[in-house]
């Protein structure tokens, strides 16, 4: 994936919604992981999925390319550490013979009809129909006001608020309260919060939600007809095939994904680094900052304001350059030091091809236009881990009895699906709930104009109070 932190995988990918609206929607902190993130090829292994190249290019727009010089050793063969021998600087952990799992979890009549409802959901049309009540499925766009006591309590109130029906997103009897409505119509719906819920003062007790629906969507139903006139396909036994396919492709990409961070953690994490190349962690820093005022020229600002506007102090942030000088300098010197070992160079055959998968994903073919946009020293560091990555994969050693274990673990966690469903939604904590932080800012593409002036603690908490 592009854009991505490149160094020993230890972060989420990057939320596209944070980049895209303001600056300022980004949770506190959040900004110095988007900053890591956005300088370097390949967090997850260079997948084939186009449609995530695309979206990693709109990225690199709000990017500007590391600038700093790559390094050559005597003989003129680049390198991605400026010490000609790395055995004194880090102590590598066995990369031959680990053992890994290249599982590839199998596609069931369930993934395929909980995708089928998912592209179905997102072809819903606007009902239009005055008399049209809503069901189970539809997608409503509601206000709401929560009060307990008759007063209106903080964090239960939203605007345009999209509610998928029946999704469990909600409390129970939120959703329930809705089933029926017409557009337009506003009605009291009473809830009682269950006695776990996160928010001591709300668990367990009785509130009312005045709920108003703006409009709702609803999705068609799938037929012959339907996937005729919206699919390639001629029936709906032709269009679930084709989505099982695309489902089989999306997990073997996942497997290899998840095999390469798998490898290259395994390493990573059991090398020790004994010195850091004081050269090189300079560098790293200067690139660091180099990206967060990229991000403070965007808003308008100087380094020291944008740092101290995310409620990061000046000192943290230097802490935050050291973090990723040194996470960064590891990886290369790992790298590096296994390249040099095993009579590999950034110029090989192997590397080049790798340089070719690059180009062609995420340049449309032209390399002077991959390296305009993320910079020499970070294409180079992608192709090197690739390179000691695929190394580290061919081997290594594969335990056939973990993809057994999983599917037995699958099967029997597929046995109690709907009861751990249950206890979620009585806790009050679905899964879109757990994903506050790393979504923070999402609700505002929700929000009407009330709701866009609120901060972004703000915006949380309009969910919290209802889910």
């Amino acid at each position: 994936m592009l854009a991505g932190f490149l160094f020993g995988r230890k972060y989420v990918s990057f939320n596209r919604r944070e980049t895209e609206g303001s600056l300022f929607s980004m949770k506190r902190k959040a900004y110095l992981a988007a900053l890591v993130m956005c300088m370097a090829l390949a967090v997850n292994g260079c997948g084939n999925n186009k449609s995530e190249a695309d979206s990693s290019d709109a990225q690199a727009t709000e990017q500007e390319a590391d600038t700093s010089s790559s390094k050559t050793d005597s003989e003129g063969n680049t390198r991605l550490v400026s010490v000609d021998s790395v055995e004194k600087y880090v102590t590598i952990a066995d990369y031959k013979g680990i053992t890994l799992d290249n599982t590839v979890q199998e596609v069931t009549d369930t993934d395929i009809d909980n995708r089928v409802a998912e592209n179905l959901q997102n072809k819903s049309e606007t009902v239009n129909d005055a008399d049209a009540v809503i069901q189970n499925g539809d997608t409503a766009t509601i206000n709401f006001v929560g009060t307990k006591d008759g007063e209106a309590f903080e964090g239960g109130t939203a605007n345009n608020y999209d509610l998928v029906i029946g999704s469990g997103t909600m409390i129970p009897g939120f959703e329930e309260g809705i089933v029926g409505m017409k557009k337009g119509e506003t009605k009291d719906v009473t809830v009682t919060f269950p006695e776990s819920y996160r928010n001591s003062d709300l668990a367990g007790q009785e509130a009312v939600f005045q709920i108003t629906v703006q409009s709702f969507k609803r999705p068609p139903e799938l037929t012959d007809g339907w996937v005729t006139a919206n699919t390639d396909y001629q029936n709906t036994d032709e269009y679930k095939e084709s989505v099982r396919s695309e489902l089989e492709q999306e997990n073997q990409e996942q497997a290899e994904n998840s095999l390469r961070s798998t490898a290259w953690n395994t390493v990573y994490t059991n090398s020790e680094v004994v010195e850091y190349p004081e050269e090189d962690v300079n560098d790293a820093v200067e690139t660091f900052k180099k990206q967060a005022e990229a991000y403070a020229k965007q808003a308008d600002m100087e380094l020291e304001d944008f740092v101290e506007s995310q409620g990061v102090s000046m000192d943290d942030f230097e802490a935050q350059c050291q973090q990723y000088a040194q996470a960064k300098v590891k990886q290369n010197l790992i790298i590096q030091g296994v390249m040099d070992a095993e009579g590999m160079t950034l110029d090989d055959e192997e590397c080049l091809a790798i340089q070719d998968q690059l180009v062609e994903q995420y340049a449309s073919g032209d390399l002077a236009a991959l390296i305009d946009t993320y910079g020499q020293v970070a294409v180079d560091e992608t192709i090197g881990l690739m390179r000691v990555e695929d190394f580290i994969i061919a081997n290594a050693n594969y335990d056939q009895t973990a993809g057994e274990d999983a599917e037995a673990a699958d099967t029997e966690e597929g046995q109690t699906t709907d009861e751990a469903g249950e206890e979620q939604t009585a806790a009050g904590e679905t899964e879109e709930e757990k994903q506050d932080t790393a979504n923070d800012g999402a609700d505002s593409e929700k929000a009407d104009s009330n709701a866009d002036a609120q901060d972004t603690n703000t915006e949380d908490s309009s969910q919290e109070g209802a889910e």
